[in-house]
């Protein structure tokens, strides 16, 4: 028996690893030139490193479109897709998941885990003061 797919929402967005790969491609297509169709995934794929066959490229789309990620439509002979999720859907979700799964809730926690890491660096650091200091007006008012 077929297993029933959840259909996404802004909640929960949890793509697989080619499936995040697949919608950053989408992403970051020329908005012209969306939707893409198979070929040119299968392209842009292959340019990060990631040479699938067609089939595979095929079926992960497909899948896709049945979680909600992606909108399929035909033209002519083939088939093109869309992304139907947000970057910021996908972004919020996985830190939200990090954050309950990892700091227990704690935004402060996780704060401290990324200046502490060693990928930070100062101008990191004098951007995300930026930030704070935006949110902290918006909350604000």
């Amino acid at each position: 028996m077929a297993r029933k797919r959840e259909n996404a929402t802004k909640s929960n967005v949890k793509p697989a690893e080619l499936e995040l790969l697949i919608l950053k491609v989408l992403w970051q297509a020329d908005p012209d030139e969306l939707p893409l169709p198979v070929r040119d995934v299968r392209a842009k794929l292959g340019e990060l490193g990631r040479e699938l066959a067609h089939t595979t490229v095929i079926t992960t789309l497909n899948v896709m479109v049945e979680k909600g990620f992606l909108k399929r439509t035909k033209h002519k002979n083939a088939f093109r897709f869309v992304h139907q999720v947000s970057e910021k859907d996908v972004h919020g979700c996985a830190i939200n998941e990090v954050l309950a799964r990892v700091f227990d809730g704690s935004a402060e926690h996780l704060m401290l885990a990324l200046l502490e890491s060693k990928n930070v660096n100062a101008g990191d650091i004098s951007e995300i003061k930026k930030l704070i200091n935006k949110k902290a007006k918006e909350l604000d008012k």
